[in-house]
């Protein structure tokens, strides 16, 4: 694959998950649901933006300079401090949803995040420093959605990791 080529398909990856992020504010009962999929569609329409920037400056230039990606991701602590606040006002109902809506986000940023993860292992050096940054966002997304769908659905993990244990 050419890397004008991973750009065209970046773009695909993060209009997807754009759009599934806009259709899930959209579909959100909950006001806090509806904030943190307004600002992750709004983050990947950043990305989709520079994604059309470098295609640009690749098709007039034959190269390609990465550029710093910014990324409203928090910090694990904040991310738990919000995850908390949403539990505690979600209803049954309002459960039910935010659990279908984040399983579906989740599904999209774990296809984006391996696409960039190949990206990174298979383009030429030029290629591979341009999509890390990338890689590391998405992977920050895929932690980000796991941890609230964790979370509102009470499976009483956080990261990945057992938040309690039964043994005794």
């Amino acid at each position: 694959m050419t890397l004008e080529e991973a750009i065209q398909t970046a773009l695909d990856y993060e209009e997807k998950v754009r759009d599934v992020y806009i259709h899930a504010r959209a579909d959100a009962i909950n006001d806090i649901g509806k904030r943190v999929f307004k600002a992750l569609a709004k983050e990947e329409q950043g990305h989709v933006d520079y994604l059309y920037q470098k295609l640009a400056e690749l098709q007039n230039t034959g190269r390609v300079t990465a550029g710093k990606i910014d990324s409203v991701i928090p910090t694990p602590a904040a991310i738990k401090a919000g995850v908390e606040k949403l539990e505690n006002r979600l209803v049954s109902d309002d459960r039910d949803n935010e659990i279908r809506l984040l399983k579906k986000a989740l599904q999209v940023e774990v296809e984006t995040s391996d696409f960039y993860k190949k990206m990174v292992q298979e383009l030429d050096p030029e290629g591979q420093k341009f999509f890390a940054p990338f890689l590391e966002i998405e992977e920050g997304h895929v932690m980000l959605v796991q941890a609230e769908l964790d979370c509102v659905s009470g499976t009483g993990f956080w990261f990945d990791m057992q938040e309690f244990s039964l043994e005794m």
